[in-house]
C-alpha cells in the first residue's frame, strides 16, 4: 500500500474491499500511520565550491548607481 489515503483506498477497492478514502484516512490517523513526505526540490548547486571561476570575458557591467538606470 502507498502512504496516502486515496492510493490506499484504491488498492483496497481493487482487492475487493469496499471502502471510502475518508475512512482510510481516519483509520490511518487512529493507528498513527503517516505518509512519507517528499521533498519539494533537491538542491543541486554548491556555492561553497573550491573550483576556479570563469573571468568576465565580455566585460559587462551590471552595477547601477541608482535604481532603473540600466
Amino acid at each position: 500500500m502507498r502512504g496516502d489515503t486515496t492510493g490506499n483506498s484504491a488498492a483496497l477497492q481493487q482487492s475487493g474491499i469496499a471502502v471510502v478514502h475518508r475512512r482510510v484516512g481516519r483509520l490511518m490517523r487512529e493507528n498513527g500511520i503517516t505518509p512519507k513526505r517528499t521533498r519539494k526540490f533537491k538542491v543541486t548547486t554548491n556555492s561553497e565550491h573550491k573550483f576556479a571561476t570563469v573571468s568576465n570575458l565580455l566585460k559587462r557591467d551590471f552595477t547601477a548607481e541608482f535604481p532603473n538606470q540600466k
